[in-house]
């Protein structure tokens, strides 16, 4: 456990996961350790067992702020990454290590940086000529693998007003008024219910209107975060696309659509409506997403990650390399 609070003990936050990386280039033990620029600074790692591996564990070393220290309990350990998704490699390289000292070969680790800012490790990565049969993505699942994920669609959004002294409101139109109709006439679009994920659903964040008080606001500027089902990803770009005006400038993003993932006889899958990286790797050819922990404590001050789910992720790393390497 020593090696997982020195994991926990690094700030990664977004954009600051190179002195990790390095750290774990040089403390984890693996037949093959390389390191793969991303571009932006940061740092992707991959450890082999074997030259051609069959299945390939895959998480992120990014979290998003602020950095919490760890917190060991007698039944936890607490602060920022241990679920989300610091407990996830964790989980990962001690499986490898226990198939690999039971003679097991076939197997990498794939540690990659910027997951939370939009999977720019896994899109560098994607760009290698590496390849393997199957990718086992670790995201806090409570230790069921994902039977379909939501996609995610992201709008930058610009709204122009018309500024005017705020007493006489009827000689402009107020930036903020536009984004509240807006809102409205979003809250009341019928997008259909997916029988698989379920509802649609979205966030506004980055929000900013920089006028004083006593005038109208000239522009408000926000974006806009959808996550799509397989009934409305394509009908949220194109309710978006409908609603640009000379008022409304609406910029696309990206985002990736939802998508179905391998489950296996004998484990507990469900589906989820948060991203991954497993859109972004293109390299292999089928994929599952699993890990310890919960989504409900993830990105949150009070996230944890319970000993008995992180003792339960090794065993179910180890039972699936076994399970889809005997088939």
């Amino acid at each position: 456990m020593e090696l997982f609070r020195q994991i926990l003990s690094f700030d990664s936050t977004s954009g600051r996961e190179r002195e990790l990386g390095e750290w774990l280039a040089a403390h984890l033990e693996a037949p093959s350790v390389e390191t793969f620029e991303v571009g932006d600074g940061t740092l992707d790692l991959l450890l082999r067992w074997g030259d051609e591996p069959r299945v390939v564990f895959c998480s992120h070393m990014d979290t998003v702020p602020p950095y919490i220290p760890p917190t060991f309990l007698e039944d936890r350990v607490c602060g920022r990454g241990t679920c989300d998704a610091k407990g996830q490699f964790y989980a990962m390289y001690r499986a490898c290590r226990r198939l690999a000292e039971a003679g097991r070969t076939g197997m990498a680790l794939l540690i990659l940086s910027g997951e939370e800012t939009g999977s720019w490790g896994a899109k560098a990565f994607s760009r290698t000529p590496f390849r393997a049969p199957l990718l086992v993505v670790g995201e806090p699942t409570d230790n069921c693998l994902v039977s379909a994920s939501k996609g995610t669609k992201r709008f930058d959004l610009r709204f122009l007003g018309r500024p005017f002294h705020s007493g006489y409101p009827e000689h402009g139109q107020s930036a903020v008024e536009l984004f509240v109709d807006f809102m409205n006439e979003l809250r009341a679009a019928a997008f259909p219910e997916d029988t698989l994920l379920g509802p649609t659903t979205w966030n506004v964040g980055e929000l900013h209107s920089d006028n004083p008080q006593n005038i109208l606001s000239p522009e408000l500027r926000c974006r806009l975060y959808f996550r799509t089902t397989f009934a409305t990803d394509a009908a949220v770009c194109s309710w978006m696309r409908a609603h640009a005006s000379d008022t409304l400038q609406v910029t696309e993003i990206g985002g990736d659509a939802p998508a179905k993932y391998v489950t296996l006889p004998g484990f507990p899958a469900k589906s989820v409506a948060f991203g991954s990286d497993a859109p972004h790797l293109t390299g292999f050819a089928q994929k599952i997403i699993c890990g310890p922990g919960s989504i409900t404590v993830a990105h949150r001050d009070d996230e944890f990650l319970a000993f008995a789910d992180l003792e339960q992720a090794i065993t179910n790393y180890v039972s699936i390399f076994e399970t889809v390497t005997a088939l």
